[in-house]
């Protein structure tokens, strides 16, 4: 767990066990960010911030559904950021803030062990080294924490245009492919679209979530009423890229679906013709290799009289067939 003052003259890193005598400070506020809660961190939220338990609750658990709480002191908000791993699985990165007036709390959610601290920590290291650098001077923990929720924005944004780089490449295998091998291509393709599915549903439910907590008026300020609305709309126009794309990338996985079933119908269609060609044969060959008719020698007359016979029906139906525009 990391402690800082956030004042008019930066960063500066502090104990935990000055957070009561940081908040009694006018020049600034606290921000506490916890990279994975643990028994000291949640007696910290608890006695010092004094979490509600349902948020200490939340912050232990993972939670798969953006939040927001309006609480006396302050508000809880969840929101995630898609991270793409191996085989085409994409985590989702839980973050949790505790906005109060005189500070602010972060909370990383559980993380799957494949998840680096790093990547989990993206957002809140990359605002911190713009306030450490002098790049921005947050002035409350509403402007902080709308900073924490523009990278979370920009994240989601940044993994949809990662899918939208990919997505040339797979339609120009779709146009030139020889459907040898259909079930790759597929999967990439459906794949991709579970990709930016996550995504466009994960920037959905926090514009909403940010939709609602600029509408909190008994909890929330004017300032942070502002700020949610901008970041509703950050998520917004997120999740309309992730339409746009997604229309795209349906289009295309809809192309190949139906080019492979075309094929796939004219194949059965050439077997139904080959099939009905060589029924005739088969029937009259079944019936003269019957056990039941027995013959001491060839009579060659008749032998080729069937032959004829199989000859004439297989050609009238391969005519009728290339008339029907079989073949």
């Amino acid at each position: 767990m990391d402690t800082w003052w956030v004042g008019a003259q930066g960063l500066e890193h502090c104990d935990a066990s000055q957070i009561e005598a940081l908040l009694d400070r006018p020049d600034g506020f606290v921000w506490v960010d916890v990279p994975e809660l643990d028994e000291p961190a949640e007696a910290v939220l608890r006695d010092r911030f004094h979490a509600h338990p349902l948020v200490l609750q939340a912050c232990r658990q993972r939670n798969f559904v953006p939040t927001v709480h309006g609480y006396e002191e302050h508000t809880f908000v969840i929101v995630h950021t898609p991270l793409r791993g191996e085989g085409g699985h994409v985590h989702m990165l839980e973050l949790d803030q505790l906005v109060g007036t005189r500070y602010l709390v972060t909370v990383h959610g559980p993380r799957n062990p494949a998840v680096s601290l790093a990547d989990a920590t993206a957002e809140t290291d990359a605002v911190r080294e713009r306030v450490a650098a002098g790049r921005f001077t947050p002035g409350s923990p509403s402007e902080l924490s709308y900073a924490i929720g523009s990278a979370v924005a920009r994240r989601q944004s940044a993994a949809v245009r990662s899918v939208a780089e990919r997505l040339p490449a797979l339609e120009m295998r779709v146009m030139g492919s020889d459907f040898h091998q259909p079930e790759q291509l597929l999967e990439e393709l459906f794949l991709l679209r579970h990709e930016l599915l996550i995504s466009r549903t994960q920037a959905g439910q926090a514009h909403e979530i940010y939709g609602r907590l600029a509408s909190l008026e008994r909890f929330a300020t004017p300032e942070s009423q502002r700020h949610a609305k901008d970041l509703s709309e950050q998520f917004a126009r997120v999740r309309s890229m992730a339409d746009g794309e997604s229309g795209f990338l349906f289009g295309v996985i809809e192309l190949y679906q139906t080019r492979v079933t075309t094929k796939m119908t004219v194949a059965m269609e050439r077997l139904a013709v080959i099939a009905a060609i060589t029924l005739p044969v088969t029937a009259i060959a079944s019936v003269y290799g019957m056990n039941v008719i027995v013959n001491t020698q060839t009579h060659w007359v008749q032998l080729v009289a069937v032959l004829l016979v199989m000859l004439t029906i297989s050609l009238w139906l391969l005519r009728w067939a290339r008339r029907q525009g079989w073949w």
